[in-house]
């Protein structure tokens, strides 16, 4: 019997993260929406990623480190230019910045006849002239009965003015059944706003489902049914890239598991069960957090966490 799978689509690039003590400088695979595929294959979901790779070794790079998670990959390269980098650095906290060399141009990307959920957002969804192409493929799938998951994961040095970008993530927002925000998102798109104000005004549009992730205040989530928090893991930062993919991904994969994905959405979440999604997601974040780079946790790994709270996130 073949499971159904999600589609992701959106940037796959290369992170170059900078020396750290004990580490050299590294050339990694990256690129939010990638890495949410990533997550979701090791966790045992089928998963398809529709991207753009050069045909140079940076995308041969990428390549391979979809292939050994076992995503299946859809090139829709609609030019001939290089792979994507983003050149990593880090603040005094620890929070990850990057610099991007990048173009977005996609051709249209299909839907599998097989798919339950769409995921994207980050990168794809804000740059043109490849937007185009995540908004028509979000009412696509929208139309045709998937779940549609939306990730903002906004990147200030790309964009445009606030007011602008409000206005964007709002339309794309309101295409979505699902909306996955940081704190940090929010922060920018919304200087001085109650992230839960704002989760709820999503919420009374087409979204079923709104969680706002916090870093180490934990996430908050929003249903019509009502709200639920859920406390981050303690954990030793190695560093933070790709927590929120990984969170992400094991937001999906529970939703998966219990069902309330394609026609399961979002009859019958309860919000117990939620939380329980919650606290696998919140351990998955965790476990990204305790080593370097884009590295979700496999279900075995995930797992180990979170039969052992307390021990920090490491492997």
């Amino acid at each position: 019997m073949t499971l159904p799978r999600i589609l992701v689509v959106g940037e796959a690039l290369v992170d170059v993260v900078p020396p750290t003590v004990g580490r050299p400088a590294r050339t990694l695979p990256g690129g939010s929406p990638a890495n949410v595929a990533v997550g979701l294959a090791r966790l045992g979901i089928p998963a398809t990623l529709a991207t753009g790779l050069g045909a140079d070794e940076h995308g041969r790079l990428i390549g391979a480190h979809l292939a050994d998670a076992g995503v299946a990959v859809v090139n829709c390269t609609a030019g001939d230019g290089p792979t994507s980098v983003a050149t990593v650095s880090f603040d005094a906290s620890g929070e990850p910045g990057y610099d991007f060399a990048l173009s977005w141009e996609i051709g249209p990307v299909p839907l599998p006849t097989d798919a339950v959920a769409l995921h994207t957002g980050s990168l794809a969804a804000a740059l043109a002239p490849g937007r185009s192409e995540v908004d028509a493929v979000m009412a696509r799938a929208g139309s045709a009965g998937l779940t549609v998951s939306f990730d903002p994961n906004i990147r200030p040095a790309l964009l445009a003015d606030q007011a602008s970008e409000r206005t964007r993530v709002e339309r794309q927002a309101a295409q979505a059944d699902l909306v996955r925000a940081s704190g940090a998102d929010l922060a920018w798109l919304y200087p001085g706003g109650d992230p839960v104000v704002i989760a709820n005004r999503w919420l009374a549009g087409r979204p079923a489902l709104v969680v706002v992730t916090r870093g180490e205040l934990g996430c908050v989530a929003l249903t019509a049914a009502g709200m639920v928090t859920v406390p981050a893991r303690p954990v030793r930062v190695v560093d933070r890239i790709g927590a929120g993919d990984a969170f992400t991904a094991a937001l999906l994969a529970g939703l998966y598991g219990a069902g309330r994905l394609g026609d399961g959405w979002p009859a019958g979440v309860e919000l117990a069960e939620l939380a329980g999604i919650l606290t696998t997601a919140a351990t998955a974040a965790a476990l990204a957090c305790a080593r370097p780079g884009a590295d979700p946790p496999t279900a075995a790994e995930l797992n180990r966490g979170l039969a052992a709270p307390d021990s920090g996130g490491s492997r």
